[in-house]
C-alpha cells in the first residue's frame, strides 16, 4: 500500500463484497480494500482482467475472490453473494459499483434497451443489498456503498436511460438508508464525476471533452479511480459510524 492512502483497523478481516469489482474504477476498489486486510469477493462478466487481478491480488498476500456474474441475473447475482458469505463470512460492506454508461438515441430506446439499462445500473444495487441485509444483521451491523453518478446532476444528453437510473441511485439510497438504519446498516452513495478509467479514454475522451474537463472542474487534473477508492474506504470503514444517508460527490468541483 502506499504511504499516502489512510490505513482503516477496523476494515481488516471484514467480509466486502463488490460488484463489476475486475476493472476501472471496481478494480481500484477492490485492491484498495484487499490492502486494508479486508476479505474480498468480487463479481464481474470479464473473466481475463478479473482472473489476473486476483493473482495479483493473492501474490501479494491478500484474501480475495473472484466469482463470474452477470449482476442483472438476480438468482445468480444473490447466489454469488451467499457464496462469498459462505466462504469468508458474513458479509459486513457491499460496494454496489457494476454500471454500464452506454450512449443510446432517444429514438433507438427500445422497452428491452430500457429494461436492461435499469437492470445493470440501478436494479441489482437493491437487490445486493437485500441479500447482504441479514448477514450485517446478525454481525450488528455495516455499510452499504452503491455508485451514482453527476452525469444527470449536470444534464448530460444522449444516455437518457443511464442518467434515470443513476438519478435513482440517490432516492433507493436515502429510503434504504431510512429502513435500515435501526439495524446499525448504514447506506451512503457515491457520485462520482467523470473519470478516467482505460475505457473512458478509449471510448469517450476527445479533445473537446478534455477542454470541458479543464473548464468546468475547479480542479485542474484528470480524476482516476483511486479517487473513488478512497471515500469507498472511508464510507466502509468506523471512521464514518454516524454518516448514512448521504450522497457524496466526487468531480473535482464541476457541479
Amino acid at each position: 500500500m502506499t504511504s499516502s492512502v489512510a490505513s482503516y483497523p477496523s476494515l481488516a478481516g471484514k467480509t466486502v463484497v463488490i460488484s463489476g469489482g475486475g476493472s476501472g474504477i471496481g478494480e481500484s476498489i477492490t485492491c484498495h480494500f484487499a490492502r486494508q486486510g479486508a476479505k474480498v469477493g468480487f463479481l464481474d462478466i470479464a473473466d481475463d482482467p478479473s482472473n489476473a487481478l486476483v493473482e495479483s491480488l493473492t501474490g501479494e498476500g491478500h484474501v480475495v475472490q473472484y466469482i463470474h456474474c452477470d449482476v442483472t441475473d438476480t438468482a445468480a447475482l444473490q447466489a454469488a453473494i451467499g457464496q462469498i458469505s459462505q466462504d469468508f463470512g458474513p458479509v459486513g460492506v457491499l460496494v454496489n459499483n457494476a454500471a454500464h454508461d452506454q450512449r443510446h438515441k432517444l429514438e433507438d430506446v427500445t422497452p428491452d434497451y430500457w429494461d436492461q439499462r435499469i437492470a445493470i445500473n440501478i436494479k441489482h444495487q437493491f437487490f445486493a443489498a437485500q441479500a447482504v441485509v441479514e448477514d450485517m444483521k446478525k454481525i450488528g451491523g455495516g455499510s452499504i456503498i452503491n455508485m451514482g453518478s453527476t452525469s444527470w446532476m449536470i444534464g448530460n444528453g444522449g444516455m437518457a436511460c443511464y442518467t434515470a437510473a443513476k438519478s435513482a441511485v440517490l432516492g433507493l439510497s436515502r429510503s434504504l438508508a431510512r429502513d435500515l438504519g435501526e439495524f446499525n446498516i448504514r447506506v451512503n452513495s457515491i457520485a462520482p464525476g467523470w473519470i478516467m478509467t482505460e475505457r473512458q479514454k478509449q471510448l469517450w475522451l476527445t479533445p473537446e471533452g478534455e477542454a470541458d474537463i479543464f473548464k468546468h472542474q475547479c480542479l485542474k487534473r484528470f480524476l482516476v479511480p483511486e479517487d473513488i477508492a478512497r471515500p469507498a474506504l472511508f464510507f466502509a470503514s468506523d471512521e464514518s459510524a454516524a454518516c448514512t444517508n448521504q450522497s457524496y460527490v466526487v468531480d473535482g468541483g464541476w457541479t
